[in-house]
């Protein structure tokens, strides 16, 4: 939070004197050379990057280097999401730009050359965690599937596959999994996969991947409070903290965020407003944020300030009345955009995604997407992550 509070004052202290001598525009930006340009947009936020291409064509084109993108962080690029029939998953990618997708979303390295059937379970800052069978997949319970988890860079190609998560004899119901990867602190993942003995019982045990050991470790959850998972609930990966959704099996039975560790050894609860309603989780701006409908056409907006609070705080509230009117459409929220208070909504027919700024009450761009029939869209928000190394990988 501190980085983009910083980030934003810089541009827009910067904006203001350029704003103040425009004729001076070219010549100050004339004076830096390439190396230090970098440099110093490599500290700031990718939505202050992005806008630092108005300040000269040299900028832009700077910016917009694709040898430079290593070194400059990167924005949202759109969202994957699949559809199913009798063959299969078949994967999909919506651009927030209108541009062709940063990779081919079908994975053709992976399928079907190695698993005839794919399925997205979670992105996590450029890295995406698949399941993958050589046997079409089952959604609703992963412990009758014989799969293997992969976690992969698409934009690079590289690809690790996962050995085969350990299970206990009672474990009968199990589709939440988790990837936590961040590569401001280091190039190694975890992926936490969560056991349940049937649907709709609390959380037995987790399974957590490290890149680091190369294997699973099983551990017993530990909790006091009984929480139920929501089914296929999103996990959300932030300061060290994996969040989901559940119901806290209290005298209310309300609904509550549930965050781990990466060790399962720290738990927490946090309490959610319109605690019968349910909403979406996303790591934005460096901190956890939950969008929620308080009515048909009101969302509103919350965050948690730091890691250690148990609180969220009310930040933003809009009406989407007008959205709704002018494309005559329903919508809740599927995504949060990562670098800013804009929310993304998809409508209730599920062929359409559109941009909504919470902060300054704005329809953004609206993108057609492919209908699920009979299923909810689930949508995972995509940075692009243009590194080569991937720890653990298979050399592909």
């Amino acid at each position: 939070m501190k980085e983009v509070e910083e980030g934003e004052i810089f541009e827009r202290n910067t904006k203001l004197r350029l704003d103040n001598h425009p004729e001076a525009t070219a010549e100050a930006a004339s004076l830096f050379t390439d190396d230090i340009i970098l440099e110093i947009l490599s500290h700031l936020p990718a939505r202050s990057v992005h806008r630092f291409k108005c300040i000269s064509v040299s900028w832009r084109n700077l910016i917009a280097d694709p040898a430079n993108h290593k070194k400059l962080p990167q924005t949202l690029a759109g969202f994957l999401y699949f559809t199913t029939d009798d063959s299969g998953h078949h994967h999909h990618f919506a651009s927030v730009s209108g541009r062709a997708p940063p990779f081919d979303p079908s994975l053709p390295y992976l399928q079907p050359n190695k698993y005839k059937d794919m399925t997205q379970v979670d992105a996590c800052n450029g890295l995406l965690l698949y399941r993958g069978s050589n046997n079409k997949l089952v959604a609703w319970n992963w412990a009758k599937d014989d799969f293997r988890f992969v976690v992969c860079n698409p934009v690079t190609g590289r690809w690790v596959e996962l050995p085969p998560s350990p299970q206990s004899a009672e474990n009968r119901f199990s589709c939440i999994a988790g990837l936590a990867f961040d590569p401001a602190v280091s190039s190694h993942f975890h992926v936490l996969h969560f056991e349940q003995t049937f649907q709709g019982s609390y959380i037995t045990a987790v399974n957590i991947y490290s890149s680091r050991t190369r294997a699973w470790t099983r551990r017993d959850s530990g909790m006091v409070e009984k929480v139920v998972l929501f089914y296929l609930t999103r996990c959300v990966f932030v300061g060290g903290i994996m969040y989901l959704m559940g119901i806290h099996k209290g005298i209310n039975e309300e609904n509550v965020l549930v965050g781990v560790d990466m060790e399962v050894k720290v738990w927490k609860i946090i309490r959610v407003p319109y605690s019968s309603g349910v909403g979406t989780l996303g790591s934005s701006q460096g901190c956890l944020h939950f969008a929620i409908a308080s009515s048909i056409d009101n969302i509103e907006l919350w965050c948690l300030k730091d890691c250690d609070s148990k609180e969220l705080v009310l930040k933003n509230t809009a009406s989407i009345g007008k959205l709704t009117s002018m494309t005559r459409k329903w919508y809740s929220v599927a995504e949060i955009h990562p670098d800013c208070d804009t929310i993304f909504l998809v409508s209730w027919e599920g062929d359409a995604l559109a941009a909504y700024d919470m902060q300054h009450q704005k329809v953004g761009c609206i993108l057609n997407v492919e209908i699920n029939i009979g299923q909810r869209q689930r949508f995972l928000s995509y940075v692009p992550l243009f590194l080569e190394s991937l720890a653990d990988a298979d050399g592909q």
